[in-house]
């Protein structure tokens, strides 16, 4: 049987991420209106830098570069994550 390899790096919704881990975005969905995307580009919710969830209830909570900054979970949903 051949199996289909899996990618190094899977990215996964940020409403998904496990408390705890590190992360990078890697994309945002359509549904983020493009001024809400530069906000949370300011506040350092980029591919440049790690973030690291701290909680997922009852919003998300990350913490950028010792900012901590909490998501609604309608628009975590479509934030896309990877691995940092």
């Amino acid at each position: 049987m051949n199996a289909t390899p899996r990618p190094l790096h899977e990215r996964i919704r940020l409403i998904g991420t496990p408390v705890g881990r590190m992360v990078r975005v890697v994309d945002f969905g359509d549904e983020i209106d493009p001024l809400q995307r530069e906000q949370l580009h300011a506040y350092g919710l980029s591919a440049a830098h790690a973030v690291k969830v701290l909680q997922q209830h009852p919003m998300t909570v990350l913490l950028c570069e010792h900012v901590e900054l909490a998501i609604e979970h309608e628009v975590a949903r479509h934030v896309w994550v990877e691995p940092a």
